[in-house]
């Protein structure tokens, strides 16, 4: 049973992009979002977009490659033995134990419900830390955390639930 699955990891990295086009829209919450932190149209074309694009890309890849560890109960098995380097030199109990339980809580689902869950608990709080201290507005707290809750469960799901 593998338990990094590259191709979900690549499909994963680019939930931040599609939710994003969704999320940010004029129509949801595009422009309340503009008006909270001060952005126009003006500024927002001045931004390099292969930047902006690319470095989303690449920091959702490092969110979605960290994120099997958090949505996948096996990895915790894998740690047992001193992770990927030391499956060969497992004892037989261990792939007695992959056997019985290697798909147990290996649904979308399970990892939206996990994705969710490092939202809500770690997203949310440094999000909401960040605006307390830059007196950002609530409402563009909820936004920004909200977009991001949404895009770890859909990541967590994908990772999860792609065997």
């Amino acid at each position: 049973m593998e338990l990094i699955n590259f191709p979900a990891i690549l499909v994963a990295s680019f939930t931040s992009l599609v939710v994003g086009f969704i999320w940010y829209n004029p129509n949801v919450f595009g422009t309340i979002w503009m008006r909270e932190t001060g952005m126009t149209e003006e500024k927002a074309r001045q931004s390099s977009m292969l930047k902006v694009f690319g470095l989303t890309i690449i920091f959702s890849f490092m969110l979605a490659f960290i994120m099997p560890t958090f949505v996948i109960h096996q990895f915790g098995a894998l740690g047992m033995i001193g992770g990927p380097s030391e499956v060969e030199k497992a004892l037989p109990s261990y792939l007695a134990f992959l056997a019985d339980y290697g798909n147990v809580f290996r649904t979308y689902q399970h990892g939206a419900l996990h994705g969710a869950m490092i939202g809500f608990f770690v997203a949310l709080p440094v999000i909401a830390t960040n605006c307390l201290f830059e007196q950002k507005s609530f409402k563009y707290a909820a936004i920004t955390a909200g977009y991001w809750i949404v895009v770890m469960t859909i990541m967590g799901a994908i990772i999860c639930g792609w065997k």
